[in-house]
């Protein structure tokens, strides 16, 4: 069974939105799950731009204490950064990680991910 589907471009203003809310809605769009042709293992997602993401609502709590972990799989070496230092260095860094975690771990995850674009 070949399913086709078209993409169009969808586009989303992070204005004073809660960073949690709309990667919901981003991760939704990109998976397709917004169409009434959703299969789970076809990507039949739409292209998803976010707009004005330096003006998203984050709370200040949530700038220290929010703390992201990575491992460099060396013994000892569990990095830890804040939510701020993402932020100041790339605005856009913190959305897209927000997006990344909410999808599916499958073969489409990467095709999903690049169609989306902040700016």
């Amino acid at each position: 069974m070949t399913t086709t589907t078209t993409q169009n471009t969808i586009t989303f203003d992070a204005t004073g939105q809660a960073i949690g809310r709309l990667a919901t809605q981003v991760a939704k769009t990109l998976m397709g799950k917004h169409k009434a042709t959703y299969l789970p293992h076809i990507d039949g997602g739409d292209i998803v731009v976010v707009e004005n993401i330096t003006k998203l609502s984050i709370p200040a709590k949530k700038m220290t204490d929010k703390i992201y972990y990575h491992h460099t799989m060396h013994p000892g070496h569990l990095q830890e950064r804040t939510l701020r230092e993402i932020w100041e260095k790339d605005p856009a860094d913190v959305l897209r990680r927000a997006v990344q975690n909410m999808m599916p771990k499958n073969r489409l995850h990467t095709d999903r991910m690049k169609r989306l674009k902040i700016s």
